[in-house]
């Protein structure tokens, strides 16, 4: 019984996920909507792995407090961009 509620639960979630896809896409087809976020979810993996790969490097140089997106928000900060 609980796992039917569980199931019922998960696929209103998904119709309401759904319908607020659709609503922020607006106009624009799904699958042009699909490849943008896809591109943006690829990016941010790569974001993150580089940033992950640049920290581990500094650390075993011995700059054990080095944190390069903290370095990044920091020059965002500075440079006003």
């Amino acid at each position: 019984m609980a796992e039917i509620k569980k199931e019922q639960e998960r696929d209103e979630l998904h119709r309401d996920i759904w319908a607020i896809a659709d609503e922020l896409r607006g106009a624009v087809d799904s699958w042009d909507f699909k490849n943008y976020v896809l591109g943006t979810m690829f990016y941010r993996y790569i974001s993150e792995n580089l940033a992950h790969y640049i920290n581990q490097g500094e650390q075993e140089a011995g700059n054990a407090d080095f944190d390069y997106a903290r370095m990044m928000r920091q020059r965002v900060q500075r440079k006003g961009w």
